[in-house]
């Protein structure tokens, strides 16, 4: 009877898991329809498509369902879809308000985007991204650019950081007057390939701090000019640490014919050995021989 029980208990089991799981299939069904149906509102005429999109947003729906309506808002070039976008990016307590905002930055709608600016000043840390991020997708330099001049600690870094990705050195190089040199700004230079500031940096002395951050990231950038740069840097150094920086900045731009130059042109055997360390990380295609003359005493 034990025996014949435990098998009742586990087919009942089955059972019930296979019923379990087949609801769980049909649910995902009936879901992946709702969220085609949604997306295919894109084309809708505006009037067929909005009170659609207010039902399921005011519905008890999932917030997959619903990130899909705020986008359909987002492309609906209309007062009442707008407002009813800026009412979800304002709305702090709502599970939507991030998606709210992006979906202002794909929209691009001026007004909507220049609403995001006191959104901006009151939000939480992860709605202050958002704002940057929607910023970045509607390729507004300007605006973030506002936000980094009144900015401090993270939020200037991030600012900094996000100008730095648009590439947009004017904004980065006025930002330099406004607020003064900074780690931020260099790491921004080297993300956006702004040379020009980078060598301006990395040959400006007053801050030994940030020579060094710039010649380091001088190296990321790399190319022809860099590498020459490095080399000059490391030849007019007048301090240990810029002539590793130099080194360390080669070394990122795979730069080893310069440090290969600068080995065969120094007799300073504590430079020369610390050069040789370089070229081996870097597996130097001229190591092995140089290597080779240095243990048979030939410099």
């Amino acid at each position: 009877m034990k025996t014949l029980a435990k098998l009742v208990f586990v087919t009942a089991a089955l059972f019930y898991a296979t019923a379990s799981a087949a609801q769980d299939n049909a649910r995902d069904d009936l879901e992946q329809l709702k969220i085609a149906a949604m997306e295919s509102l894109v084309a809708a005429p505006p009037e067929r498509a909005l009170p659609l999109v207010n039902k399921v947003l005011s519905g008890d729906h999932s917030n997959e369902l619903k990130e899909r309506a705020l986008f359909i808002l987002s492309q609906i070039d209309d007062d009442t879809a707008q407002a009813t976008l800026l009412d979800f990016a304002k709305d702090s307590d709502g599970n939507l308000q991030s998606e709210a905002i992006r979906m202002i930055g794909i929209g691009g709608n001026k007004a909507s985007l220049d609403n995001l600016n006191s959104i901006y000043t009151t939000g939480a840390p992860d709605v202050r991204e958002a704002v940057l991020e929607a910023f970045l997708i509607a390729d507004d330099k300007r605006a973030i650019f506002n936000i980094a001049v009144n900015a401090q600690g993270d939020d200037f870094e991030e600012a900094v950081e996000t100008l730095g990705a648009m590439g947009a050195r004017d904004e980065l190089r006025e930002l330099l007057s406004q607020a003064g040199p900074s780690e931020a700004l260099i790491k921004a230079y080297m993300i956006s390939g702004d040379i020009g500031e980078l060598r301006r940096t990395a040959l400006d002395d007053s801050n030994p701090a940030l020579q060094v951050e710039a010649i380091e990231a001088m190296g990321v950038v790399g190319g022809e000019e860099v590498n020459a740069t490095l080399v000059q840097i490391y030849r007019d150094a007048e301090s240990d640490d810029i002539r590793d920086a130099a080194l360390k900045g080669m070394m990122i731009s795979g730069n080893d014919a310069g440090i290969l130059e600068l080995y065969r042109a120094t007799d300073d055997a504590a430079a020369k050995k610390e050069m040789l360390e370089y070229l081996v990380i870097m597996d130097s295609d001229d190591i092995w021989n140089i290597i080779d003359a240095a243990l048979d005493g030939d410099q």
